[in-house]
C-alpha cells in the first residue's frame, strides 16, 4: 500500500479509481509550483478559474510578511501578524492550489530565520564559558600594580634581632590613596599577610599564593653575625634570596583581581601602623607548613582515591595536579643537581686558571710563557661566566620551580575545603531522610505531638541542604575560575621564565665564544 500524499485535498479524493495508479509517481516527486495552475486549466467552470486566480494571488504579499516577522525578531511590536492569520481563510476546493503555493514560501521562510535562530544560541552560550575569565582578564588590564622589596635592614642583635625590608607599590587602583607608597616590613608580617587572607578567602575556594618558607638555619646565622659578616658571605646571600622570594610573593597576590583589593592586602601595602601578628608564625612557615601541607596532601590523595561526586572537569585537574607536583619536584631535584655540577666546574676551572699561571710563570720560552699566562687569565674570566650561570639556574630557574611546587599546596587545599562542603551537603541531605523516616513512624504510631517536633526540625535541615547546596555550588564555580585563572596565569609565567632564562644562557656562550676567538690568534703566534 503506497501511504497518502502529505497534502491531501477535496479533488484529490473524487479523482476517479483509474488514476490512482499516477498517484506513487507524486510521491517521490518534488512539489512543483505548477501543479496548481494544470489544476485550475482543467478545471470546467469559470467560477474556479477566479477561485484559483485569486488565491494565486493571495501568497504575494507572503514575502513581506515573512520579511517583517524577520524585523521583528530585532524590534518590539506585532503588528503585522493580522495578514498571517488571515492566510487560511479560503476553503472551497480550490484550497489546494492555496496550499501547494504557500507551501514554498512557507519553506523559504524557515530558511530566512534559520540563521538567526542559530546565531542565538551560540551568542548566548559564550558569556556562560568566557565570561568570568574576560571580567577578569579586565579587571587586570585596567589597573596596573608593580610591587618592589628593596633595602634589607638588621635591626637589634641577639635572639631578638630582624631583618625589615622596604616595600614600594606603584598603581593607578583607586582603592590607594596615593600612587605610589612606601612602607617597611619584617618578615613576620608576610607570614601574617598570608594567614588572614586565607582565612578571608580559603573557604570561598581562592588560590591563596604562598609567603616563602621560613628558615631557621639561615635567619640564625644572620641574627649572630656582626654587621660586617651580614653584608657578605651566607648571610647576605640568604637575605637576598629572601628579599627577591618576598617580592615574587607580593606581585603573584597584587596579580589576583580580588585578593589585590582586599582590606588586608591594601592596609599591608599602605599602612604606617604596626600590624596585627600572626597567632603562631613557627606554624605558618618551615616544619610546621610542611606538616600542615602534608596532613592537606594526605586528604589530597584520598580524595583521588575515592569518587564521591561525578564532575569529570574536576577528577580531571586533580589527577593533572598530582602529576605536576610530581614532575615539578623531579625537575627541581635535577636543578639542583646541575647546580652543585656548575659549582664543582667553577672551582675546577678556578684551580685550572691557577695551575696555568703557575706553569706560566716558571717556562722559560717566553711566547710560550705569555700565552699560559693569558690562558690563566681566560679561565678566570670563563670561571666568572660559570658562576653567572649558577645564579641563573638556582635564581631564575630553580626558584622558580620552587614557587609553583609551593602553589600546590593552596591548590590541594582548595579541592579539600570543596570536598568538606561536598561532604557537608550530603551529610545534611542524610539526616533530612532519616528524620523524615522517624516523623512517618511517629505519624503512623499515633504521636503526633513528636511528628510535629520532627516536622520543624525536617524544616531546618531542609534550610541546611539548600544552603550546603548552594554553597557547594558556589565553591565549584569560584574553583573553575580560579583554576583557569591560574592555568592561564601558568602558561605565562613559564613562558617568560623560560624565556629569560635561554637568553641568559645564550649571552654567557655568546661571551664565551668571544674569549676563545680572541685567545686563538694567540695561541697560532706560539713560535
Amino acid at each position: 500500500m503506497s501511504s497518502p500524499p502529505p497534502f491531501p485535498s477535496d479533488d484529490e479524493k473524487e479523482i476517479p479509481a483509474k488514476e490512482e495508479s499516477e498517484e506513487p509517481e507524486s510521491l517521490f516527486a518534488m512539489p512543483d509550483p505548477t501543479d496548481g495552475g494544470d489544476a485550475a486549466d482543467e478545471a470546467p467552470s469559470k467560477a474556479m478559474e477566479n477561485v484559483d486566480l485569486s488565491a494565486a494571488a493571495e501568497p504575494e504579499p507572503e514575502p513581506k510578511a515573512a520579511a517583517v516577522a524577520d524585523d521583528d525578531l530585532f524590534a518590539e511590536g506585532s503588528a503585522p501578524a493580522e495578514p498571517a492569520a488571515k492566510a487560511p481563510e479560503p476553503t472551497s476546493p480550490s484550497s489546494t492550489a492555496t496550499q501547494d503555493d504557500v507551501q514554498p514560501a512557507a519553506a523559504e521562510a524557515p530558511a530566512a530565520s534559520a540563521p538567526v535562530e542559530a546565531s542565538a544560541p551560540a551568542t548566548a552560550a559564550e558569556p556562560d564559558v568566557t565570561a568570568t575569565p574576560e571580567e577578569a582578564a579586565e579587571e587586570y588590564d585596567s589597573f596596573s600594580m608593580s610591587i618592589k622589596v628593596c633595602e634589607p635592614e638588621k635591626i637589634g642583635d641577639g635572639m631578638s634581632a630582624y631583618v625589615s625590608y622596604q616595600v614600594i607599590t606603584q598603581t593607578n587602583m583607586p582603592q590607594f590613596k596615593t600612587s605610589n607608597t612606601t612602607v617597611r616590613r619584617r618578615f613576620s608580617d608576610f607570614l601574617a599577610l598570608q594567614s588572614r587572607l586565607q582565612e578571608v578567602h580559603l573557604k570561598a575556594g581562592r588560590i591563596i599564593p604562598p609567603a616563602p618558607e621560613k628558615s631557621v638555619v639561615g635567619m640564625a646565622k644572620t641574627k649572630f653575625s656582626k654587621e660586617e659578616q651580614a653584608k657578605s658571605g651566607a648571610s647576605q646571600d640568604f637575605i637576598e634570596r629572601r628579599r627577591a622570594s618576598l617580592e615574587r610573593y607580593l606581585n603573584r597576590t597584587a596579580s589576583h583581581p580580588v585578593l589585590r583589593k582586599d582590606d588586608i592586602f591594601m592596609e599591608f601595602l599602605q599602612s604606617q601602623q604596626e600590624l596585627p601578628k600572626a597567632a603562631d608564625t613557627s606554624a605558618l612557615s618551615g616544619a610546621g607548613m610542611m606538616r600542615l601541607f602534608k596532613g592537606v596532601g594526605d586528604a589530597f590523595v584520598k580524595m583521588t582515591a575515592r569518587k564521591t561526586e561525578s564532575d569529570r572537569w574536576f577528577e580531571q585537574r586533580i589527577a593533572q595536579y598530582v602529576n605536576l607536583e610530581e614532575y615539578l619536584k623531579k625537575l627541581h631535584t635535577s636543578i639542583e643537581s646541575l647546580v652543585s655540577h656548575r659549582r664543582d666546574l667553577c672551582t675546577s676551572t678556578a684551580s685550572f686558571a691557577k695551575s696555568s699561571a703557575i706553569l706560566g710563570n716558571t717556562e722559560e720560552h717566553k711566547s710560550l710563557a705569555r700565552v699560559l699566562a693569558q690562558l690563566a687569565d681566560l679561565e678566570e674570566k670563563i670561571e666568572q661566566l660559570h658562576t653567572q650561570q649558577v645564579e641563573n639556574d638556582f635564581m631564575i630557574f630553580g626558584e622558580f620551580i620552587k614557587d609553583y611546587i609551593g602553589l600546590m599546596s593552596p591548590l590541594k587545599a582548595c579541592f579539600a575545603q570543596r570536598e568538606k562542603s561536598y561532604q557537608a551537603w550530603k551529610t545534611a541531605e542524610l539526616n533530612e531522610q532519616k528524620k523524615r523516616e522517624q516523623e512517618s513512624r511517629l505519624v503512623a504510631a499515633g504521636n503526633t505531638e513528636k511528628a510535629e517536633v520532627c516536622r520543624k526540625e525536617i524544616l531546618e535541615l531542609q534550610a541546611r541542604v539548600e544552603k550546603g547546596e548552594e554553597e557547594f555550588k558556589n565553591i565549584s564555580k569560584t574553583m573553575r575560575t580560579e583554576i583557569e585563572r591560574f592555568e592561564a596565569q601558568r602558561q605565562k609565567d613559564f613562558k617568560a621564565t623560560i624565556l629569560s632564562y635561554l637568553e641568559k644562557i645564550m649571552r654567557n656562550q655568546e661571551q664565551l665564544i668571544k674569549y676563545w676567538e680572541g685567545f686563538l690568534p694567540e695561541a697560532k703566534a706560539i713560535a
